[in-house]
């Protein structure tokens, strides 16, 4: 079982060198803790330092500011191989694929001198806090403000469901920084606030159904006073720069849902040929083949279509309706694969000890972050 034995076009000898340093560092360092750290419901912060030191993190920051200055293929290959071996939600995708554009893109020369050489390292760890009680996708909805009061902003509202909550030292904050202009997406601004401002508070470690290492909280903030300066970007075009980034953050979770949906098939693939029933092996029956042969076809479709999208993304010609149309269809594909595989394990598929189960988990929120499914329909038919 290995990815290697799948035929790439994206990448270059170059790419497949870096993934073989980071396939070394997950199973030596991650995989081994995959079980303690889903009991702690945390990933703890020396991990991010070791992968800081291996270009892990953040590898398309340009190198004045201390990165590496690659393509996004590299952030693929991490993706790809955490899911496939690491069998953990690091948090590492969302600072590399997601935060660190938002300040390389709209930050200040200021911003980026002092953030991007932390984030690459592992010193800091990012979240964006977007979602709000009852909100969900509707951003424009959000009740967070910020308001001016000299040159400071206070920001006063609530977030949750956000991904590396309890960890993180700086999130990039969606506020409402005007409440009355209409269209209300005019009012959004993306705000930095340090984990140590006055005010600030962390909430409950979320208990999920799945992904359990991963912090996922709720954030308050309380008269938190950031200078303006904190902004990102200009004032106001928060909502534009989100929309503008998501077609990267999309394609990273089709990356992902595609690489656990292989690793969930070759582990069934070796289940069902060990596994014996009536006499013979599970994999000897025609109905156990024909679900793999079909599920096996369609894997080999959504590597074309995962290397067709990524080439696209690296020529800066992706889509953002084909940015949605390749999270819908890996991420449904992903639910596919391993409730399939799930099924084709039995009574053992059901029990938290095989690795089918929490691949089963871990599965089904896919189709929920980052957009759901439904959304995405309605983004790609829009556009018809």
């Amino acid at each position: 079982m290995s990815l290697d034995v799948i035929p790439r076009s994206a990448y270059t000898e170059d790419h497949e060198a870096f993934r073989q340093t980071v396939r070394q560092f997950l199973l030596k360092e991650v995989a081994p803790n995959a079980d303690k750290w889903a009991d702690d419901g945390i990933v703890p912060r020396d991990i991010w330092p070791k992968a800081g030191e291996l270009g892990m993190l953040c590898p398309t920051v340009p190198e004045e500011y201390g990165g590496l200055g690659l393509d996004f293929g590299y952030n693929a290959i991490v993706d790809e191989e955490s899911s496939y071996y690491g069998n953990v939600a690091t948090g590492f995708s969302l600072q590399s694929d997601i935060v660190v554009n938002y300040l390389v893109s709209y930050g200040s020369e200021e911003q980026k001198k002092h953030w991007l050489p932390k984030l690459v390292s592992g010193e800091t760890i990012t979240a964006i806090a977007m979602t709000e009680p009852g909100t969900g996708s509707d951003l424009q909805s959000m009740r967070t403000t910020a308001k001016k009061d000299g040159n400071h902003y206070v920001i006063n509202g609530s977030k949750t469901y956000i991904t590396n909550g309890q960890t993180a030292d700086l999130i990039l904050v969606c506020v409402k920084t005007d409440t009355e202009i209409q269209p209300a997406y005019k009012g959004i601004s993306i705000v930095l606030v340090e984990a140590d401002r006055e005010g600030f508070k962390r909430g409950r470690n979320l208990d999920k159904i799945g992904m359990d290492e991963a912090d996922t909280s709720e954030l308050f903030f309380e008269d938190v006073r950031v200078p303006m300066t904190n902004c990102l970007g200009q004032e106001g075009m928060g909502f534009i720069y989100l929309m503008s980034e998501l077609p990267q953050e999309r394609l990273s979770i089709a990356i992902s849902s595609q690489a656990s949906a292989q690793k969930a098939f070759d582990e069934t693939v070796e289940f069902c040929r060990d596994r014996k029933a009536f006499g013979t092996t599970v994999l000897d029956f025609q109905n156990t083949r024909f679900v793999l042969a079909d599920l096996k076809t369609k894997l080999q479709v959504g590597w074309a279509h995962l290397d067709w999208a990524l080439s696209r993304h690296l020529k800066k010609e992706l889509t953002a309706e084909e940015g949605a149309a390749a999270k819908l269809w890996h991420t449904e594909l992903q639910w596919e694969v391993v409730d399939k595989c799930l099924q084709l394990h039995g009574g053992a598929g059901y029990m938290n000890e095989y690795a089918i189960a929490k691949a089963w988990r871990a599965a089904r929120v896919t189709r929920i972050f980052g957009g759901t499914s439904e959304i995405m329909k309605e983004l790609i038919g829009r556009k018809l």
